[in-house]
């Protein structure tokens, strides 16, 4: 079995070494490169050469970890993101959140974390330690502001807060699978949201699912 490739994104060149050696102590997992920044990501990375996970920073030089994310959400969308910080600010975990990361570690986390990090990640879930559970939860009890959606649009959004693809939903409409990318582009612009975690995360806040 291949292993699961890895890079790392992070403007401290120590604490990469010291990620970089604690990854190759864990089993089914690989570096394949490392970046100070996301400038030099965006450099590295080709349709041929990309990770399965990047472990990415958020406070650095040239282009941080906040520009870097929107850029690989949109140029590189299959590639799962996990988030290291030194900080668990709640604004910047819920950007993060909303732009579809897959997984948030705090940098003096314990080495069994990034552990359960990537195999969570790995195997297609996310990983949200409790301090990115509690911020989440703090967002739902703020007052929502009131968005006008038509019926359409919210079938749309309950939907798309299920397990079905965006083909399944558009058949379940009983509508093409444009006019589907179209609810949803609409939907993206309308809450200001960057991924269908974003969609899920409003239609719970704003009690049109319950979980």
């Amino acid at each position: 079995m291949e292993p699961i490739q890895i890079a790392l994104v992070d403007d401290h060149r120590l604490f990469r070494s010291g990620i970089a050696s604690l990854i190759s102590g864990f089993k089914g997992y690989h570096v394949m490169f490392e970046a100070g920044n996301g400038e030099e990501l965006t450099n590295k990375l080709t349709p041929k050469v990309k990770p399965d996970i990047i472990l990415l920073d958020i406070n650095m030089p040239i282009m941080d970890g906040i520009q870097t994310a929107k850029w690989l959400h949109d140029t590189y969308p299959n590639i799962c993101v996990i988030i290291l910080s030194m900080f668990g600010d709640a604004e910047k975990v819920l950007q993060m959140v909303k732009m579809g990361v897959k997984g948030y570690l705090l940098k003096d986390a314990e080495p069994h974390e990034f552990e359960q990090a990537l195999a969570k990640v790995s195997a297609g879930e996310v990983y949200y330690p409790d301090f990115v559970t509690r911020h989440i939860i703090n967002s739902f009890n703020q007052q929502p502001e009131l968005i006008k959606l038509n019926n359409r649009e919210i079938e749309f959004l309950k939907l798309a807060a299920t397990e079905l693809t965006y083909k399944e939903i558009a058949d379940e409409m009983c509508i093409s699978a444009r006019t589907v990318d179209g609810y949803r582009d609409a939907l993206f612009e309308k809450l200001q949201i960057k991924s269908r975690v974003g969609l899920v995360l409003y239609a719970i806040k704003n009690k049109m699912i319950t979980l």
